[in-house]
Order: structure tokens, then sequence, then C-alpha cells
């Protein structure tokens, strides 16, 4: 033997007495040490020759194996080392490749979906997932850090990927074995027509390894998001981490970004979404996460990936608790799929908005599309017909708006008296009095035309909410649109427009004049109802409309289609309205009415009251300066 073989030898005994002699001074307290890497590492460094180390006669491979097997135990070192093999499980919804190293699901397939390229879509390549369970064995093993990463585990009973005619449920598990009757073993459960997968750990046999001194299992969890849509922006805008706290409602995400977010919490977790613009891969604990570590790494658009998760997670451990529960759900982010597991909250990664706006999309708009799409398999007919079926709902809003409009234009030659006579500005008060007994004589409400748009705004944001979030869309074509869940394009440019991008969507741009005819028409009936609208005319006419357009030439679409034709149908109704509403009699009726006593609206007498309180604190501001005003 070499002089730097029995160096290396020498280094790896004082090293291996060094661990015997610290543990014997800390029996009754935990105290982890080197993982098998460091031991690895440390036995490279220590001198010994690293091409004698790789042949089986010789003596410091021999020391070096014999280190590692003293360290974790034979069949544990035995288990760190062999060939990665991959075993697929199919049910109806979707192909699981599960992989031998780390016990760990590689990829996992949708079978009822594809990407925009029309290739399998494939929630996370095999190359990037990673799926670790750290814990501590105690002395005797030299207090070794096991991260089951590193192991190759043996697969046991069941492997046919296949279900079998009636059977409804499969079972595939995977043992990493620490002696011949202790192992740590996963078991996934996989149902014939679910998207949840059903996850167990188990320690069988493992009692008297397990160091009862640690407090928790941690669980390292990490893979990527390919880029499975069109738009790299729109998708990432709908790409982030999402957590949910137990016994709560609602969700916790760390919103967008183009760059990288960590985020530590410091309290319990149900639930973390590996969560994209259409899909999510979700890891659920059954007793709650005690806290974790959660972040995400933007890739550039140019590498047809979306973002890099990675979650490090932390199980209360119990030297009495040998089963571990958890859940994976793999599949789409689609209301009908999510609600399923009401008790989850899992529906919420679907981003319907908040409050009144979710209310909207939840009771009216999903109930309404879902019905829809029982019938008909057209989506631009279906969004049609749902935008037909909205407006005729809120007609009677449209209509109060346009009435409330009219009675305001009628009224303008008695406005423009009103400010004839009261031209100063220490006349305000006296005109504002004027005004209202004017809109009360005539039976007028200066709120009656903001308020049913205002009742219309919800329904607006929810659709807004509602289309690029519809995975009901994704794919589907209308027209020239091969996508309506993405923009559509006409016109590919050599070049790129900030915050327009390097194409022309026609459905945007049709929508964007749209907006303008209908703002022209409705600007038209406006102005003349007061000289505040008249210097609104550019922000109506041309601002709105532009922007409208530089924001909506990436966006969904479908969204766009939805606008069009809810625009074209509000001009068709102020042309129809017009032809309803004969303004003659209209204003003849406003006449009448003013003859007759009117007792006050709630917001007239409100009004009123405020008014009589600022004449009021005027009056008292003008008598504490008279004085002041004599003594000069």
């Amino acid at each position: 033997m070499d002089k730097k073989s029995l160096t290396g030898l020498l280094i790896i005994g004082v090293i291996l007495f060094a661990f015997s002699w610290y543990n014997s001074k800390r029996q009754q307290k935990f105290a982890p040490t080197e993982t098998v890497a460091e031991v690895q590492e440390a036995i490279r460094t220590s001198g010994l020759d690293e091409t004698a180390a790789l042949r089986p006669d010789s003596a410091s491979a021999a020391g070096a194996e014999q280190a590692l097997r003293q360290h974790i135990g034979n069949m544990l070192y035995d288990a760190s080392h062999g060939d990665e093999t991959f075993y697929t499980v199919e049910n109806d919804v979707m192909k699981i490749s599960f992989s031998n190293k780390g016990g760990r699901v590689a990829s996992v397939e949708l079978k009822d979906y594809r990407t925009y390229l029309k290739t399998p879509l494939i929630l996370f390549p095999d190359s990037t997932s990673v799926f670790d369970l750290s814990f501590f064995i105690k002395q005797g093993y030299n207090n070794s850090q096991i991260n089951t990463g590193d192991y190759y585990f043996s697969t046991t009973g069941d492997t046919d990927p296949v279900f079998a005619p009636g059977e409804t449920q499969k079972e595939f598990s995977m043992r990493l074995y620490a002696d011949s009757a202790a192992y740590v073993e996963y078991v996934y459960t996989i149902r014939k027509e679910s998207y949840m997968v059903g996850f167990d750990i188990r320690f069988v046999g493992m009692e008297h390894l397990l160091s009862p001194n640690q407090s928790d299992l941690n669980i390292t969890w990490q893979n990527v998001g390919p880029q499975n849509e069109k738009g790299f922006d729109n998708e990432n805008n709908y790409t982030t981490i999402a957590y949910n706290y137990p016994g709560d409602d609602s969700i916790e995400d760390l919103g967008i970004s183009k760059e990288s977010k960590e985020k530590t919490i410091n309290s319990k977790i149900k639930w973390v979404a590996f969560k994209q613009q259409f899909f999510s891969s979700i890891l659920i604990a059954g007793n709650d996460f005690q806290n974790g570590s959660i972040g995400y790494t933007t890739f550039a658009p140019s590498e047809h990936k979306i973002k890099t998760f990675h979650a490090q997670l932390a199980v209360p451990f119990s030297p009495q608790t040998d089963r571990y529960g958890f859940s994976f759900y793999f599949g789409p982010n689609k209301f009908s799929v999510l609600n399923q597991y009401d008790d989850l909250h899992l529906q919420k990664l679907i981003p319907l908005g908040g409050w009144i706006i979710r209310w909207v999309n939840r009771w009216l708009v999903i109930p309404t599309f879902d019905f829809l799409g029982r019938y008909l398999t057209n989506y631009g007919l279906i969004i049609l017909l749902l935008t037909i079926f909205i407006k005729i709902l809120i007609a009677p809003l449209t209509y109060k708006s346009y009435l409330s409009t009219a009675k305001m234009r009628l009224l303008k030659p008695e406005m423009d008296q009103i400010n004839a006579k009261y031209p100063k500005q220490e006349d305000a008060m006296k005109k504002q009095q004027a005004i209202m007994a004017l809109y009360k004589s005539a039976g007028v409400n200066p709120m009656g035309g903001c308020i049913p748009m205002l009742i219309q705004f919800p329904i607006l944001i929810a659709m807004f909410r509602f289309f690029p979030a519809s995975i009901e869309l994704r794919g589907k074509s209308f027209l020239w649109a091969d996508d309506l869940s993405s923009y559509d394009s006409i016109l590919h440019l050599p070049f790129n427009i900030p915050f327009y991008g390097d194409h022309v969507s026609l459905f945007a741009l049709l929508m964007a004049v749209s907006v303008f005819v209908a703002s022209k028409i409705n600007y038209s009936q406006t102005a003349q109802t007061g000289p505040q609208m008249a210097g609104m005319k550019f922000m109506m006419l041309y601002l709105m409309p532009i922007m409208l357009l530089f924001w909506f030439n990436n966006y969904s679409s479908g969204l766009s289609y939805y606008y069009l034709v809810s625009n074209i149908i509000t001009i068709g109704q102020t042309y129809g309205f017009r032809y309803i509403v004969n303004e003659d009699k209209l204003h003849q009726r406003m006449k009448e009415n003013a003859k007759k006593p009117r007792k006050l609206s709630k917001f007239q007498q409100r009004y009123e009251e405020i008014l009589k309180q600022q004449q009021q604190l005027k009056q008292q501001q003008a008598k504490q300066q008279a004085p002041a005003k004599k003594r000069k």
C-alpha cells in the first residue's frame, strides 16, 4: 500500500474516531452531523488516490466504501448507487411518470390538452422535477441526515401502467430500505377519472432508527413550468405560487413578476400550488405544513419556459407517527373540476375577482357559459349569445340611464338661464339651490344616469376577469382567431412597439373602433348636459380607444370579441331608445310635472341638507370676517 493510501486511511480513521467521541458526549441530545454527500466529498478531498479508489481491488476504495457504509448503513449505501428508471401509470385523464431516483413524480402529461404548438401538454419535464424528504437517523447511524432525493428506491407491487377492467384505483409504491426490516415507503394512489393523486409517506420498522429529537420532516419540492400558451407575457401574468392557510376560505400568492420572488411563511399552510395560467401542480398536506418558504424565478421569453418553482415545507414529526398523508393535484384550473374540492378552496386559484366581481362570475357568467357549452361547440357563438343575454338582462338599467341623460339634455336651456343669473363665484350656493329646485320640479334625479352605469360596472369587470382565465376558451378557434384565450394576429410586425407588441390583433382593433363610435354617440348626447362634459371630449373620443387598443392587443381575443359585440349592441340600443323615446312628449311631461307638488327623494333631501350646512358655514365665516374688516 502506497504512502498516499496509508495517509488517507489514517485521516478516515481519525474522522471516524472523532465522530464516535463526539456522539458519546451527546447521547441525550440530537446533533446533526454530515450528510452522505459531505462524507463523499471529505473522502474525495482527504488525500486518497481517486483513480485507485475507483478500482474494485483497491484498498482505498474499500476504505471509502466502508466509511460510507458505517456512516449510513449497508442498505442505504447500496441505495445511493444505481440507474434511474421511470414507471408510467395512466388513468383516463393523465399519464404520470414516476422515477426510482427519489421515488418522485417525475412528470405529468394531461391527456385532454395540448400546448399551443399542438404537442402533448407536459406539466413539468422530468429533468426539472425534485421531491426530497429530509430526516435524521439517530446514534448508531451517526446522526446522519438522509435526503431521499439522493437515493434510488425499489418498486413494489403492481407496476402495470394501465387500469384493469373494473379497476377504479391503482396503488403504486416505492421503498427506500434502511435495513432488511426498516424502510421508507412512498405510496401513490391514482384514481381512474381523477386529477387528484393520494400520496402517503410511511415509516415502516423505522422506530429504532429515526432520531426522536427532530421536530420536523422537511420536504423540498421543485419543478419548471414550461410555456404552454401562445403569449409569454399573458401566460406569465397568471403564473405564480399560491398557498392557503388552514381554515381560511381565501388564498394568498406571490403575485406576478418577470424576475424572482421569495417568501418565508412562519405559520401553518394547508397547500401550496405551482400555478400556471390554465394548469396547476398542488401539494396538499393532510395535517398541515408547519411552515415553509416558497419562491420562483422567471425565464426569458426566448427560453420557452415560464418559471422555476420551488418550495421548502416542514411537516411536524412525531416518533409515534408512522404515516404522513398528502395529496397531489395535477390538472386544469377549471372551475367545475376544482370546485369538487370545495373544502380546500382550490377553485380560488381561478382569478375571478373579489367580492361582488367574483359573485357575478360565480353565479351569473359561469352558469350561463356552462349551460350554453352543453349545447354548442362554437365558442364564438357562445360568447355572442352570452353577450346578448347579459345585454337583455341589464337593458332596463341601460334604458333608465338613457332616459335620465335625455331629461338632463332637455333641461339645458333652463340650466343656461340659471348659470347666467348667478355668474359670480360667491353665488355658487344660490346657483346650486336653483339647480336642485329645477331638478325637483322636473322630476329629474341628477344621479339617474350614473347609478345604472355603476350597477353595470361589476359585470363589465367580471367579464374582464373571466375570459383570460376561462380554460374552456383555450385552443378554441373562431373566424381568424386560432385561440380565443390568447391574442389573435393578422399581421406580424418586424419590430416591437412598446406597450403594444409585435403583432396586430384585429379583434382588439375592431373593439377600439367600436369604443370610439359608441363614445362619439354617447358624447353627442351628454355634451349638452353640462359644460364639464366638453372638457372630457378628448379623453372619451380619442384617449380611451387608443389606450384600450394598446392594452388589449396582447390580451385574450375572446375578451376583445366580447367587448366588440357588447359595443355594437349598445350602439343598436341607443338608436332603438332614440326611436322609442319622443323627446317632445318627454319635455312636455317634465313641464307638467313641474306644476305638481313633488316629494324630495332621499338623495335630494340629503343634498339640500348639505347645501344648507355649507350656506350656514359661509354665513358664519362672513360674520367672523366682518369685525376684522371694520378694524382695518
